[in-house]
């Protein structure tokens, strides 16, 4: 069998098929898919039902599983393995959580603009997220292109970042939006990671304007104005020219690179089933990089 893309959008994003993903990938598979998001940086494949078991190994293809925030969190989870991360407002028991329950309060943080774990050392590379339970409306999940956003900054202002790094918080989003129910050493759990505004992309070689809800300041510069600085790059990098909108169907799996991208995901109504199932790996190191 053959990968086959179609774009989705004029800048990145496409839909891929030819490949059955519940089945062993062969060497060739994935190199043709790493090679494939190094150009797209989004993949969007239909009809892929798959076991929990079957994502897992799909990702492992790939690179090791990581549990982001899991570190902080340290709550019984609804799924077995650790390493599948619950995109869902569905409790332990298979119920639909109370509205001001804290899995939704956390959850809410998903609708900001980020890259999954970029407040870690490694960060992640690439995430997968696997489409069970889906609402009549809403909930769709969108991603933006931060090549094409840098590609587009005018010259005095790649000028400016060209040296700048920003600090990236786990817990930054949640403290944002009144999730403040963390001890000490929830909220020391994960150091903060320190990232280039500007980074190149090891598969594609571009040049990536590296933002996103978790950086909450510039390295020596005040906070206020780190943060209103911030808050322009953001706008500019997610105008709607650089935004790929995802309309999930069950079946779906859809893979983004988190080092060229940022995503969120979009409201819903809290009182229907959303569930997804989302699994992470991290970048790998920098002998490497070129693979990936």
């Amino acid at each position: 069998m053959t990968l086959r893309l179609q774009a989705l959008h004029p800048l990145f994003a496409a839909q891929a098929s030819g490949l059955d993903l519940t089945q062993a990938l062969s060497a060739q598979d994935v190199k043709d898919i790493n090679a494939a998001m190094n150009h797209y940086a989004v993949l969007v494949w239909r009809d892929q039902p798959m076991s929990p078991a079957q994502q897992i190994a799909l990702s492992e293809s790939f690179g090791p599983l990581d549990i982001g925030l899991k570190r902080v969190f340290k709550r019984k989870e609804r799924l077995d393995d650790e390493r599948l991360i619950d995109i869902s407002n569905v409790d332990l028991n298979g119920e639909l959580h109370r509205r001001d329950s804290p899995k939704n309060l956390s959850s809410f943080a998903n609708q900001l603009w980020h890259s999954d774990s970029s407040f870690m050392s490694p960060k992640a590379a690439y995430s997968m997220l696997h489409a069970l339970v889906i609402p009549s409306e809403g909930g769709n999940t969108e991603f933006c292109d931060l090549r094409a956003a840098y590609d587009a900054l005018p010259l005095d202002l790649k000028e400016e970042i060209q040296d700048l790094s920003a600090e990236h918080y786990a817990l930054h989003t949640r403290l944002l939006l009144g999730d403040n129910a963390y001890t000490d050493e929830q909220k020391k759990a994960i150091e903060p990671a320190v990232w280039p505004l500007v980074s190149v992309h090891p598969g594609s070689k571009r040049q990536v304007l590296f933002v996103g809800v978790h950086a909450h300041k510039i390295m020596g510069w005040p906070i206020a104005e780190a943060r209103i600085f911030l808050s322009d790059l953001l706008e500019h990098a997610t105008q709607r020219s650089f935004v790929y909108a995802h309309q999930w169907q069950v079946g779906d799996l859809v893979m983004w690179d988190n080092r060229s991208t940022l995503h969120r995901g979009r409201r819903y109504d809290l009182n229907q089933r959303r569930e997804l199932r989302r699994t992470t790996f991290n970048d790998v190191p920098e002998a490497n990089l070129a693979a990936v």
